[in-house]
């Protein structure tokens, strides 16, 4: 997985945004005005982005891909991770602990924003 790629998959989510709110080397993409996924722009070798997620499901990640997922950078490190790229994860397990952040987030919303977000 490469950042362009990364991109095309958050930017399509519904009711998604992009901003650069920490500066010119953060990208953020929030749903509804809620983070999901953080990734610096500035990133030559690894790339790395911090997702949210459910912290059980956190703790087991970072126990079974010890190499890969650790606890947020910069982040509460009970319900956010830093997931290293192309490392023990194939992209298609990537994709899916984003899609599990934007879940979380959608879930966290109010009902009247979750119902924006489904018409």
């Amino acid at each position: 997985m490469n950042i362009e790629e990364l991109r095309d998959y958050c930017i399509v989510q519904k009711g998604t945004t992009e901003e650069t709110p920490f500066g010119p080397d953060t990208l953020v993409f929030k749903v509804m005005g809620k983070v999901f996924l953080l990734v610096g722009l500035d990133q030559i070798e690894d790339l790395t982005f911090n997702v949210k997620c459910d912290p059980e499901y956190a703790v087991e990640l970072r126990e079974k891909y010890e190499h890969t997922v650790k606890p947020g950078y910069h982040m509460n490190k009970k319900h956010w991770n830093t997931v290293y790229a192309n490392r023990q994860l194939p992209d298609a397990e990537l994709y899916k602990l984003i899609q599990h952040s934007y879940d979380l987030i959608v879930q966290g919303l109010p009902k009247k924003s979750r119902e924006e977000l489904g018409s």
